[in-house]
């Protein structure tokens, strides 16, 4: 061990000789940390085989928070990924998903919603199908029981990391799982004469914690 790595805590510390570094594992010092390790690691195992859907909102424990309280869509707004580029009918291919937002609009710049693409048969249950377009069906992306970003995924379900409420997006994002009261809100959607995909109104229910 140099002289410039030694913390001059341990008690052999002459020449060097024959003296291996602590680490985690095996220093009395670090029992600490492998026991905060240990906590982490047990935390963590429940999302293993979970995904994330990658979006500058998608923390795990944020809230939505806005001070406007009108539509957060409504006919004609374009959906717009989170460089505020306008989405093509060719963005997303077969089981895809992507976060993207209103087309700037006051003080809804960040409302964040869930685009998924699946073929127009996988669609049923709670889906409203004349809200789809193309095998396209966008939902709030903000969980219903506490307002957090629903922002991992389990297969084609989507999940919120905070208390672990699961959506089945091909059934109208039902509730299969956890805490939430009500399905994720629905956007009716459709594909503009130059391609891009819109907003026709807005979401068919509340967006996020209450509203039932």
């Amino acid at each position: 061990m140099s002289g410039d790595d030694c913390d001059g805590c341990c008690s052999d510390c002459g020449d060097g000789a024959g003296v291996s570094a602590p680490t985690i594992y095996s220093d009395s010092r670090a029992e600490l940390q492998r026991r905060d390790f240990a906590k982490v690691m047990a935390t963590v195992g429940g999302l293993t085989a979970v995904g994330t859907l990658a979006a500058p909102l998608a923390g795990l424990t944020q809230v939505f928070e806005r001070d406007y309280t009108g539509p957060i869509y409504s006919d004609g707004i374009y959906l717009v990924d989170s460089e505020g580029e306008r989405i093509t009918e060719k963005a997303l291919g077969e089981g895809e998903k992507m976060t993207v937002f209103p087309e700037p609009r006051p003080g809804i710049e960040e409302a964040p919603t869930l685009l998924v693409r699946y073929p127009e048969s996988a669609y049923g249950g709670e889906t409203k199908l004349e809200f789809t377009t193309g095998g396209y069906a966008a939902y709030s992306k903000v969980c219903t029981h506490a307002g957090c970003m629903v922002s991992k995924e389990e297969g084609d379900t989507l999940v919120c990391p905070c208390h672990f409420g699961k959506f089945d997006p091909k059934s109208g994002a039902a509730v299969v799982g956890g805490p939430p009261p009500r399905a994720l809100p629905q956007l009716p959607i459709t594909v503009s004469s130059d391609g891009y995909l819109m907003a026709t109104g807005d979401f068919e229910a509340p967006v996020g914690a209450g509203g039932e």
